[in-house]
Order: structure tokens, then C-alpha cells, then sequence
């Protein structure tokens, strides 16, 4: 492969937009392994959410989808190959980022901790509300509020 194709075909899996209309592949080999990629990605965008048994197994998916794409992108970086072998590594780069993008925007569905969380904030937003309403945020460290009044009795 030439100099210039070897840098054309990194610009375009480098691309900002290089995902744009491109399809997830059907099935790709991942260190050694077929795996129907669009599929497991399909199924898994179905549900919106990751449930958290599903959680570790996108993880890994990502994990190893993103050593391939490095893999692969290593290959075209060398330049040991012919330009229509770069094509196809470039294509497949796409194609990994597509599905990559598609898994990156799942949001996981851990909804006893989501829920956790927001009674926390919740209890923690009361509890400052009656300080402040009892007049016991008044940043004193004492206790009760301040009656305006020294000591003696007196004013201050």
C-alpha cells in the first residue's frame, strides 16, 4: 500500500462522522471468536436499559470490540498490507465504531441503587430543611437559634 492510501484510510476511520449511515456488521471475528454482532447488539438496544446481569456481559463485549479495533487499526497503521485489505480492515473499523456507539449509549437499569441514591438526597434535602426551619443552621454550632441577647441580658 502506498503512503497516501495508508493515510486515507486512516482519516476516514478517524473521522468525526464516520459512523454516519453506516450499518452494524452482521457478524464479526473478535480475537479469534465469530460473533453476530448486530444481533447481540439489536437484542441488547431493545430493552433501553441494561438490566445488571446483563451489565458484565456488555462490558466485555465493549472491551474486546475495542481491542479488535485497535487490532485492526494497528494493521492499516503498519502498512503491510495491499490497499484493498486496508479497505476492508477501514470498513470493519467503521462498523465497530457503529456498534460501539450504539452500545455506549445504553444506560444501565441498576434501579435499587438509582433508588437508594435518591432517597439518600432526599432524607439529606429534609434534614437541611428542618435545620434551617428550626433555626438551627445558623452555622453557630450552638444549639437552638440566636436571641439576639448577650450574656448579661443585656442587648447587644
Amino acid at each position: 500500500m502506498k503512503e497516501f492510501q495508508r493515510k486515507q484510510l486512516l482519516e476516514r476511520v478517524n473521522r468525526e462522522a464516520a459512523t454516519v449511515g453506516v450499518d452494524i456488521p452482521e457478524s464479526i471475528d473478535v480475537q479469534g471468536e465469530s460473533i453476530d454482532l448486530r444481533e447481540f447488539v439489536f437484542e441488547i438496544k431493545r430493552r433501553d436499559t441494561v438490566p445488571a446481569g446483563e451489565r458484565e456481559r456488555v462490558d466485555r463485549a465493549k472491551k474486546n470490540l475495542r481491542r479488535e479495533r485497535r487490532e485492526r487499526l494497528q494493521r492499516i497503521e503498519d502498512g503491510e498490507i495491499t490497499f484493498e485489505e486496508g479497505e476492508r480492515l477501514a470498513e470493519s473499523i467503521v462498523g465497530i465504531d457503529r456498534a460501539l456507539n450504539a452500545l455506549e449509549q445504553l444506560q444501565p437499569a441498576d434501579l435499587e441503587r438509582e433508588s437508594a441514591a435518591q432517597e439518600a438526597a432526599d432524607r439529606k434535602r429534609w434534614m437541611s430543611f428542618l435545620k434551617q426551619a428550626l433555626g438551627r443552621d445558623d452555622g453557630s454550632g450552638g444549639r437552638g437559634g440566636r436571641s439576639g441577647r448577650t450574656k448579661s441580658g443585656g442587648r447587644p
